[in-house]
């Protein structure tokens, strides 16, 4: 079985929340567009409550799954939850995004060899002075996430820069260099208004057009991901970098093939929107058998449609 949603585009991606905790303080982070930030003295998700709603999904035909937050390096049980849904049949990918900081110490190998397939890593700057600013943390940390990351054999490693005006867009170029000499993949992305304030967005929001241009101008092959917001790639002679516009773009929306589970257990079929969830922890925890669970996926996909229409 394969959801497709009324404007015809298929469920393919579940990203999950499984904490809104973190080392990191970064005024730019969506989290995962929640209103309001869990308890931070316990999670709300156990293991199992997270596995059985990953299973769900897969049944489902949704093969992909990413684990987010907050920083799920967080929770000390995250490789219990890695292991539990690497195992579920029909998965296909199973990815983290993490701002690495945790990665180091054997972390990054332990999880990898509970059936973690790519992580994702937040790295706004190479600057040690501009990434403190930014998240509050120290890049030596970061990088010896990156590093980790690379030794424990994740394919790929990518690197996630949300580009801010007038504060680490001159960094972009030493990124792309870095993620070249890594042979890793560089993520530029645009920022968003979600959880961020006006003032900080109207102040640090910065169109990327002028750095697809200049990535056009070098690329030697462009690849468009269909499946994937219709982002593109381009191939440098050195390096690849992945441009990621969310913002007021009709293409990005029109082929959004993602659904989100939010750290309270909530079906969230919208990053852009909280007035169309759908509990499913609750059920969970009053017993639902997994045909009911099936029946409030189908519901939330049914309330999936683009939020910036053509």
């Amino acid at each position: 079985m394969n959801l497709t949603d009324n404007c015809g585009r298929p469920l393919l991606n579940l990203r999950i929340s499984i904490t809104q905790r973190c080392n990191n303080r970064c005024a730019y982070c969506h989290k995962e567009g929640e209103v309001q930030r869990a308890n931070r003295s316990a999670e709300l998700m156990s293991v199992g409550e997270i596995v059985r709603m990953a299973k769900i999904a897969v049944s489902l035909g949704i093969a992909r799954i990413k684990l987010t937050g907050g920083e799920p390096l967080m929770r000390r049980d995250l490789p219990e939850i890695v292991s539990g849904i690497s195992a579920i049949a029909g998965l296909r990918d199973l990815s983290l995004t993490t701002n690495g900081l945790l990665l180091g110490g054997g972390m990054a190998k332990k999880l990898r060899e509970c059936g973690l397939k790519r992580v994702n890593i937040s790295l706004p700057s190479l600057n040690p002075e501009t990434y403190h600013k930014l998240t509050g943390g120290k890049l030596e940390a970061a990088l010896e996430g990156v590093k980790a990351a690379i030794e424990a054999g994740f394919c790929p490693v990518k690197l996630n820069m949300v580009v801010l005006k007038d504060v680490n867009s001159s960094d972009v170029p030493d990124l792309i260099e870095y993620a070249g000499r890594n042979n890793i993949v560089l993520q530029l992305i645009e920022l968003d208004p979600v959880n961020v304030g006006d003032e900080y967005y109207t102040e640090h929001h910065r169109s990327l057009d002028e750095q697809e241009a200049m990535l056009k101008a070098k690329a030697v092959t462009v690849e468009k991901r269909p499946y994937m917001h219709n982002r593109l790639i381009y191939h440098l002679p050195n390096a690849t970098v992945e441009v990621v516009k969310p913002i007021e773009n009709t293409d990005f929306c029109m082929h959004c093939t993602r659904m989100r589970i939010t750290s309270d257990g909530k079906l969230k079929p919208c990053l852009m929107r909280n007035d169309n969830l759908t509990d499913i922890l609750v059920p969970i925890r009053e017993g639902a058998s997994d045909e009911e669970l099936k029946k409030l996926f189908v519901k939330a996909n049914f309330l999936r449609e683009p939020y910036n229409k053509q």
